[in-house]
C-alpha cells in the first residue's frame, strides 16, 4: 500500500501544487492589471502562465522523484527528461518575461511620442522588433547548447569542440556568407534607420508597406494586398524610393490628354472646387498647366497635396474621375479626338481651294488631261 501512495502523494503533489501556485500568480497579476491602467506589463507577463507552470512542476517532481521510488531502472532517463523539460521551460519563460519588458517600454514611449514623432516610433519599434528576435536566438542557443551538456557524451567530447571551434568558424562564415551580410544588414536597417515598419516604399516598381523586418528578410504588404519576401541586403545595396522619410507630406500629380481646344482656365477652376470637396487634400497647394502638346491632344497636370502617402492616392483618383466626368458632361469637345479625313483649307483669292501640293484643283491632272474641279 506504501509502494501505491508514495507515487501518488509525490506526483499528486507536485501537480496540485503547481497549479494552485500557477493559478495564485494569475490572480495577482490579473488584479495588478486592473489596478495599473497605465502600463501593460501586467496584462503582458500573464502570457508567462504555462511555462511557469511547466517550471514549477519540472523543478517539483525533479527534486521529489526520489522519493517516489517509481521505476527505479528508469530513474536515470526519467531525470534527463525532467531536466530537458526544465531547461526549455525556463528559456520559454525568460523569453516570455523579456518581451513583456520589451513590449511595455515601447508602447510607453510610443504613447508619449505618436503624436508628435510618429517616424521615430516607426524606427524604435523595428529596432525592438530585431533585438526581441536577437534576445530570443541567444536564449534559444543556450538552452539548446546547456541541453546538450546535461549528456555525459557531449561532456566528454566538449574539449574536441572547442579545440576545432576556429576552424569550424571559418567553414561556417564562408558557407554562410550570405546569410551573414544580411544578418549584419538586418542590424544596419535597424540602427541606421534607413527602413521601419510601417513605411512606404517601392522597390522594383511596386509600391507597398513594410511589414515585417527580420535579420535576414524584410515584407512588403503591396496595395492590391500581395507580400513582397526580399533578403534585408537588397535594402543595402540598391536603390529603393522611401516615401515615409522625413515628413510625411507628399505632392502627387495627375494627368490628362485632351484636345487643344480644352479650357484650361475652367478646368483649373474645377481643380480648385474638386480639392475643396476631397477629405484627403491638405490645403497646402495645387496646380494646373499644360505641360507637353502632340499634333492631336495637349498633356495636361495637375498638382495636388496631402499629408501622406495614402491621403496622396485617394487625392490623385478623385481629381482624375472627377475632372473626366466634368469634361464628359460639360465639355465633350475637349476630349481627345483622332482625325479621320483632312481639315478643309480657306479659299484663295480667286475663288479655287489650292489642293495639298498648291495646285488649284481645276488645274490638277489625272492621267494626262486637265478635269475640271467637281
Amino acid at each position: 500500500m506504501e509502494n501505491l501512495l508514495r507515487p501518488l502523494i509525490v506526483v499528486g503533489g507536485s501537480v496540485v501544487l503547481t497549479l494552485v501556485i500557477g493559478w495564485a500568480t494569475d490572480f495577482l497579476l490579473r488584479k495588478a492589471d486592473e489596478q495599473h491602467h497605465e502600463t501593460p506589463l501586467w496584462g503582458l507577463l500573464r502570457r508567462g502562465r504555462i511555462p511557469y507552470q511547466l517550471v514549477l512542476l519540472a523543478a517539483l517532481l525533479r527534486g521529489s522523484y526520489d522519493e517516489a521510488q517509481l521505476l527505479e531502472s528508469r530513474r536515470e532517463g526519467i531525470g534527463q527528461a525532467l531536466t530537458l523539460v526544465l531547461i526549455g521551460s525556463t528559456a520559454w519563460l525568460v523569453i516570455r518575461i523579456a518581451s513583456a519588458i520589451v513590449e511595455t517600454s515601447y508602447s510607453r514611449y510610443a504613447h508619449s511620442r505618436a503624436q508628435r514623432d510618429p517616424a521615430r516610433v516607426r524606427r524604435v519599434r523595428t529596432q525592438v522588433t530585431l533585438i526581441m528576435r536577437v534576445v530570443s536566438a541567444i536564449v534559444g542557443v543556450v538552452a539548446a547548447a546547456s541541453m546538450l551538456l546535461t549528456f555525459p557524451a557531449f561532456r566528454a567530447a566538449g574539449a574536441s569542440l572547442l579545440a576545432s571551434a576556429g576552424i569550424l568558424g571559418i567553414v561556417a562564415g564562408v558557407a554562410a556568407q550570405s546569410t551573414l551580410s544580411n544578418m549584419f544588414a538586418g542590424f544596419q536597417i535597424a540602427f541606421g534607420d534607413m527602413v521601419r515598419i510601417g513605411d512606404t516604399v517601392v522597390v522594383d516598381g511596386e509600391w507597398g508597406t513594410v511589414e515585417e523586418i527580420t535579420l535576414t528578410f524584410l515584407t512588403v504588404r503591396t496595395w492590391d494586398e500581395r507580400r513582397l519576401t526580399m533578403p534585408v541586403s537588397y535594402f543595402t545595396s540598391k536603390p529603393f524610393e522611401n516615401w515615409s522619410r522625413g515628413t510625411p507630406q507628399m505632392t502627387g500629380t495627375v494627368f490628362w490628354h485632351v484636345d487643344h481646344t480644352a479650357p484650361v482656365d475652367a478646368m483649373r477652376e474645377k481643380l480648385r472646387d474638386i480639392l475643396r470637396q476631397c477629405p484627403a487634400w491638405d490645403g497646402r497647394a495645387y496646380d494646373l498647366s499644360v505641360t507637353d502638346t502632340t499634333p492631336n491632344t495637349m498633356q495636361v497636370r495637375a498638382l495636388v497635396t496631402a499629408k501622406d502617402a495614402d491621403d496622396i492616392w485617394t487625392a490623385r483618383v478623385t481629381v482624375r474621375e472627377q475632372m473626366i466626368r466634368w469634361l464628359t458632361a460639360e465639355h465633350p469637345y475637349a476630349l481627345p479626338r483622332v482625325n479621320t479625313s483632312d481639315a478643309t483649307p480657306p479659299p484663295s483669292r480667286n475663288g479655287h481651294r489650292p489642293s495639298q501640293d498648291g495646285v488649284p484643283h481645276q488645274q490638277r491632272r489625272y492621267h494626262g488631261s486637265t478635269r475640271p474641279d467637281r
